[in-house]
């Protein structure tokens, strides 16, 4: 019974074949040295954690402007020079006002050679052909504009209905002379201050009381500026 127990218990060469049966058993049983596990540390060195790199935001965009001229549109021309604002005239025609003579006017179509004035009112205008105060100045660029009287006082603008086109209207002021001729007539109201609009041509405009004798309409001469 022993020699059949001796000879059937496994070499010491093959422990490892009892394992499987043992296990089966519930048993334990080591069949080699015990292997001693590390700690997931101590397995081997582990790569440093990747360092956290503050990166600054891009500066904030800013728009450029639009590539257009400071007027808007890039093929429009700047503006010229600011044109002239004649002054309201008051409701009142003998409103304080200096007297002031700038020159003279010659109208050779009507044989005129007159003392030149600024005003608006009859303090001026009494006194001779007056020039529109904002107005433009004689040989400036704008609408030169004077009222003269046509059956009171010295009467100088009393047959401007008569002028022809291409007639000339000379104003000399500070020294220089400028010469205009008549392009255009027309009858207005008392109320179309218009016809002191300003532009940048170098034009003119001659008006007085019509009919003659009375203050119904305003006779309009227009001038352009021939040098």
């Amino acid at each position: 019974m022993l020699s059949h127990v001796r000879g059937w218990m496994p070499t010491v060469a093959a422990p490892c074949r009892l394992l499987s049966l043992l296990a089966a058993l519930g048993l334990t049983v080591a069949c080699s040295s015990p292997v001693t596990r590390l700690p997931a540390e101590a397995s081997g060195p582990t790569a440093p954690a990747e360092q956290q790199v503050s990166v600054p935001a891009p500066p904030a965009m800013i728009a450029s402007p639009p590539t257009t001229s400071a007027y808007g549109d890039p093929t429009r021309p700047p503006p010229g020079p600011p044109l002239p604002e004649p002054v309201v005239i008051p409701a009142n025609s003998y409103a304080p006002e200096p007297v002031k003579e700038i020159g003279t006017i010659e109208i050779p179509a009507l044989g005129l050679k007159h003392r030149a004035f600024q005003g608006v009112t009859l303090h001026n205008i009494d006194r001779g052909p007056s020039h529109w105060t904002g107005s433009a100045m004689p040989g400036r660029m704008g609408n030169t504009v004077f009222a003269g009287h046509r059956a009171t006082k010295s009467q100088p603008f009393l047959r401007i209905d008569a002028l022809n086109r291409g007639d000339a209207v000379i104003f000399t002021v500070g020294g220089v002379r400028s010469t205009y001729r008549v392009t255009d007539h027309l009858v207005v109201d008392p109320s179309a201050s218009w016809i002191a609009d300003q532009a940048s041509a170098y034009t003119g405009t001659l008006y007085a009381c019509h009919p003659v004798g009375s203050t119904a309409e305003r006779y309009v001469v227009r001038l352009e500026m021939v040098r």
